[in-house]
């Protein structure tokens, strides 16, 4: 079912997508397409699809969805971008491709990922683009801007570049991934939430606890997978956390209790879903999928 689902919504935001990266003017193609190379290159597209579900979860239609799902992937491709510079992570490989600044250079993949990041917001102003109300659209960029900024997203990535060789306790650990990987995707339930015209605050409430959830169970799984998948199927280096002496939940807690760890994270996301009905089974299959994944 969630196979279906995603290539369904992968298809609709890459589409959408694609049509941002038209060069306005020829001395433009550059940098234009090193940003379409940093989202136009596969991805699993999770962001976009837990927009498209939480709208429809709330009665709404994918096509009031498409701005905030091309706005999350936007701003999650500026941050690949950037983490993978020599000055961060310094990864070679992204989604089974050369990173940007291995494709381009590193002046090219600063600017691409600057260009993603404004882009997103530029997206969710634009009432062609987004013709919903605008204080929806005022809600979307003010929610996303918090999510993507030093008090989120941003921040995690300095806590993250401040713990290597450093050991953090669960608590701590759980801190910086709220921030890093669960920001954008708490951000990502609520756009989509708003999206549908239905949002009210009891709808809020819940779908941030199954945000909340799912974001850290994203991130668990993430690290459960750096030990024990491999770089092919992951399409980005395997092993890299531990050789980079970065704190992990495995690296904590031992390999078998995060991945229960991962279930109980589920189980709280489709607890937080107790309120709603048969429109929100792709949530569910999300949370599913999430703690799933081999790559």
């Amino acid at each position: 079912m969630i196979a279906a689902y995603q290539k369904s919504c992968q298809a609709r935001v890459d589409a959408k997508l694609d049509e941002l990266f038209q060069a306005p003017r020829p001395e433009l193609d550059l940098i234009y397409q090193a940003m379409r190379y940093s989202v136009i290159n596969g991805g699993k597209r999770v962001r976009p699809l837990l927009v498209y579900a939480a709208c429809e979860a709330l009665g709404g239609t994918a096509e009031r969805a498409d701005a905030a799902a091309c706005a999350v992937e936007l701003i999650h491709a500026y941050s690949l971008v950037h983490d993978d510079l020599p000055a961060m992570d310094d990864d070679d490989l992204r989604r089974g491709q050369p990173t940007t600044h291995k494709a381009f250079d590193e002046a090219s993949a600063i600017l691409a990922g600057d260009g993603l990041q404004s882009l997103a917001f530029e997206v969710l102003a634009d009432a062609q683009r987004n013709p919903l109300d605008a204080d929806v659209r005022l809600d979307m960029i003010s929610s996303l801007s918090k999510a993507a900024g030093p008090a989120g997203m941003v921040g995690g990535q300095a806590i993250d570049l401040g713990s290597v060789g450093q050991w953090l306790d669960q608590s701590a650990l759980e801190i910086m991934h709220r921030h890093k990987t669960g920001a954008l995707i708490e951000a990502s339930v609520r756009l989509g939430a708003l999206a549908s015209g239905e949002a009210d605050q009891l709808a809020l409430r819940a779908l941030q606890e199954y945000a909340q959830a799912v974001g850290l169970a994203f991130q668990v799984q993430d690290d459960i997978l750096d030990v024990e998948s491999d770089t092919a199927t992951l399409g980005k280096t395997q092993g890299k956390d531990e050789a980079n002496h970065k704190p992990t939940y495995p690296a904590l807690l031992g390999l078998d209790a995060a991945k229960h760890y991962a279930l109980e994270l589920r189980d709280l996301a489709l607890h937080a879903l107790r309120p709603f009905g048969e429109a929100a089974e792709p949530l569910r299959d999300l949370a599913r999928f999430i703690v799933e994944r081999r790559s």
